[in-house]
């Protein structure tokens, strides 16, 4: 208890205590009286005072310490950052990549090896899809779909490439074979072992009895008499100053010319023989090139005439053979996009993969995961890597 409150305490004592004594002088007796009052209200309000004191205490457990009012509580701190790096892209952007597979073999094989190293080495979502060249060529231009045409001879639809091209949703990333001439003619590697000088049109002057036979002429074995070649080839004769060496031989139809060819390989004799590539038949026996001189256009024009009135020398005109690549891509997938600018297939080893393709049980799928699998040195580059 306080001292403050036992002084008024001791005060109340005394009062009472007065109080009872005899005290002679009414003044003395009310002035003790009203004394003792106010002494009674003091001691009462010291006593509720203390009472609001004790009830004002926060009550503790044993051990807790009591807050300080006079620091305001922390604030919550904001969540810590990850201190992850965001994940990479997705391949390709996220988008698949539609590779057209055209009917005939040689489109078929690119789609297929395309798909397999652009999954491989990309990790792209990759889907082959039918292809045709009008239609594929159309669609490309009008929506960026297929992504990709591996072999799209653009001459022979070039109406329709040109449209596409204006709509800057389709490119050309590069050509589909590392040679750009598809067409000539060509001797068996053992006559070109035997004359090693036998290596272009005026050589055939020199070694044209090579390729008469019984006859009193060599021969040249042409294509069918409705194709096209038949006219060039008429016309390339007599611009090399060959037509008193060699006669034009003309086959009814493909198959013959294979006869032919084919025929006179087996028993080793020399043949000069028009043909183009890709194609199973050079890689299945083995040929190698004239050299017909260098591409003249305007020559070439007058060679595709009955009546070319002056044939010049001149090779086969090149063919515009692209990888066509919707846009799209570019933006999406540049890697892929580089690598399709440096996807040049050699036409040698396209000529093996169709010889390949010929064999017993053999299809399109398997012989390209061969490909894949065993021609690294090819395929390499065009990734950026060395040749393996």
């Amino acid at each position: 208890m306080s001292p403050g409150f036992d002084l008024l305490v001791k005060v109340r004592d005394w009062l009472l205590n007065a109080a009872g004594t005899s005290i002679e002088s009414e003044f003395w007796r009310l002035f003790l009286m009203k004394l003792h009052r106010f002494a009674l209200v003091l001691l009462f309000l010291a006593s509720s005072g203390l009472v609001v004191a004790q009830n004002s205490v926060i009550s503790l457990e044993p051990g807790q310490l009591a807050p300080e009012a006079s620091e305001p509580p922390a604030p919550s701190e904001p969540p810590s950052s990850s201190s992850e790096e965001p994940g990479p892209p997705p391949p390709c952007g996220g988008e698949t990549i539609t590779i057209a597979r055209m009917q005939w073999p040689s489109a078929a094989l690119l789609a297929e090896i395309h798909a397999r190293i652009i999954k491989q080495e990309f990790g792209c979502a990759v889907q082959v899809v039918p292809g045709d060249l009008a239609a594929t060529a159309s669609s490309m231009g009008n929506n960026g779909q297929p992504a990709v045409a591996p072999e799209l001879w653009i001459t022979r639809v070039s109406e329709v490439w040109n449209a596409a091209l204006k709509t800057q949703e389709v490119r050309q990333a590069g050509l589909t074979y590392a040679d750009p001439i598809f067409e000539g003619w060509f001797i068996p590697d053992y006559e070109a072992a035997a004359r090693p000088e036998l290596t272009n049109a005026e050589g055939l002057k020199t070694y044209w009895r090579d390729f008469a036979g019984s006859g009193k002429k060599g021969q040249l074995i042409s294509c069918p008499p409705d194709w096209g070649c038949a006219v060039v080839n008429r016309n390339l004769i007599r611009a090399n100053g060959l037509t008193s060496l060699f006669d034009v031989v003309e086959p009814a139809n493909r198959f013959e010319l294979d006869t032919l060819i084919a025929a006179a390989v087996s028993r080793k004799e020399p043949i000069l023989f028009y043909y183009w590539q890709p194609n199973a038949v050079l890689a299945q026996f083995g040929f190698k090139p004239i050299d017909l001189g260098k591409f003249d256009k305007d020559a070439f024009l007058c060679l595709g005439r009955v009546a070319c009135a002056d044939p010049k020398p001149t090779s086969y005109a090149p063919d515009q053979v692209i990888v066509a690549l919707a846009q799209w891509v570019y933006l999406e997938a540049p890697d892929v996009a580089a690598y399709l600018q440096k996807a040049h297939m050699p036409f040698v080893e396209m000529n093996a993969l169709l010889q390949n393709l010929s064999e017993p049980g053999a299809t399109i799928e398997s012989v390209a995961d061969a490909f894949v699998s065993a021609r690294g040195e090819i395929w390499s580059p065009w990734v950026g890597r060395k040749a393996e």
